[in-house]
């Protein structure tokens, strides 16, 4: 890191960031200026494990100011993180919101320095996705919202429409990411299959599963296959977390937020994530169910909401290529693949293997949600440790299954068939 920046830091509390905020006219300027300053208020939402998040509100206007600080906040100095993720989350911010502004919020202001970003609230009803799966709420155009904005960021950063010279130095400028990325590599690709001390599990009912995912060779082999992958394949500029807590919803509108784990990877591993945490989230239901609500009708939205995903983007990506077929990207170029026939297969081809790579990423993401450092709130909010240890084994046979015989699958709909032959309502 620069020695510049890191002399520029320092964490704001909420006085400084008042100050911070009169003195930057970009954020100023947001909440009306002149006398709209004089009445601002702060509230800290940050999650708490990372950065420091305030909602900054005057009579004028609404901002959030996110500022990362130099470790893990959860866990103190003994954790360092580096504070550059501030800057690789606000451009990949920018970039996906300059391809698909519908579904990303506006940054309005990044100072890396400070490692700092002032950028649009999402205002209320909006909740976090994630918190609406747990509720049992429907969000009708979450399919169509999703593949929207993963067919659109992933195909415009990719070599089925860029040179390549300018998307060497994209990855190039991304690679410096490698700190997020060593963390992703180590909670997904590593620990879960090792013992380590920060994996856990619901036990004692969990033991031998987690001490199965140790000692499965078939399952080993295959992690390091997706892990090679994760490492050395610069597809698309990827969000890098793309889960149920990183979208923002209401049934008509749906923002992704936080890519600060955002860099050139492999596409399916955005894709797999999403679909992954649908499928935590279906197996959790049956732990939510009650009397009132058997969450029989919700778990048929989830499915039908994982199918219409990958569907929608499969035919939106495709209508993108033949849109750009001939511009200028490199990878299948315009006079070798100009007979529609051949370019048909090679899109086939090409989307197979990305249904393959997401098959696997998701399941990856699955399984270290249940037996390794960080769990998803949907199973962990089931306060019967039993009736949660039954979602959760359900979900990691399935996940395990999937990675394994990922390339067995020739459609979505046989995925979602898989899935629910493991279920046990």
């Amino acid at each position: 890191m620069a020695a510049e920046a890191e002399q520029g830091f320092r964490p704001l509390d909420e006085a400084s960031l008042i100050a911070y905020i009169k003195a930057t006219p970009a954020l100023a300027s947001r909440l009306g200026g002149g006398s709209s300053l004089d009445s601002i208020e702060i509230k800290e939402v940050g999650d708490g494990n990372l950065n420091f998040v305030y909602i900054v509100k005057s009579s004028s206007g609404t901002i959030v100011v996110k500022q990362a600080l130099p470790y893990v906040r959860c866990v103190g100095d003994s954790w360092p993180m580096t504070r550059e993720r501030a800057y690789f989350e606000a451009s990949t911010l920018r970039e996906h919101g300059r391809l698909c502004p519908e579904h990303t919020p506006e940054v309005y202001h990044f100072d890396r320095a400070m490692s700092l970003m002032g950028m649009r609230y999402i205002e209320p009803p909006h909740i976090i996705l994630r918190k609406g799966l747990i509720a049992g709420v429907e969000y009708p155009l979450l399919a169509d919202h999703m593949s929207d904005y993963m067919a659109k960021t992933l195909f415009f950063t990719s070599l089925l429409y860029n040179n390549t010279t300018d998307h060497k130095k994209r990855v190039a400028q991304y690679c410096a990411n490698v700190e997020m990325c060593r963390l992703t590599e180590q909670v997904v690709f590593s620990d879960p299959y090792r013992v380590s001390k920060f994996n856990r599990w619901t036990s004692p009912y969990l033991d031998n599963d987690a001490e199965a995912v140790r000692q499965d060779d078939e399952l080993k082999l295959e992690v390091a296959e997706l892990k090679s992958m994760f490492i050395e394949r610069a597809q698309a500029l990827i969000h890098g977390d793309l889960h149920t807590g990183s979208i923002m919803v209401t049934p008509d509108s749906t923002q992704v937020i936080d890519p600060e784990f955002g860099f050139y990877g492999p596409m399916g591993f955005d894709i797999g994530a999403f679909l992954g945490n649908l499928i935590l989230s279906y197996y959790a239901q049956n732990g939510h169910a009650d009397q009132a609500n058997d969450r029989k009708a919700y778990k048929k939205w989830i499915l039908k909401t994982i199918e219409e995903s990958w569907s929608l983007f499969q035919k939106k990506f495709v209508e993108l290529w033949n849109k750009h077929k001939e511009g200028n990207g490199e990878a299948y170029l315009p006079d070798i693949y100009n007979n529609t026939n051949l370019l048909s297969l090679a899109q086939k081809k090409y989307m197979t293997n990305l249904f393959h790579d997401s098959l696997g990423f998701g399941s990856a993401k699955m399984i270290r949600r249940i037996v390794g450092i960080a769990h998803v709130e949907d199973l962990e909010s089931i306060k019967d440790a039993s009736k949660r240890a039954e979602c959760e084994r359900a979900a990691l046979n399935c996940a395990k299954t999937i990675l394994k015989g990922r390339r067995q699958f020739e459609t979505i709909e046989q995925v979602i068939e898989h899935i629910q032959s493991f279920d046990r309502d």
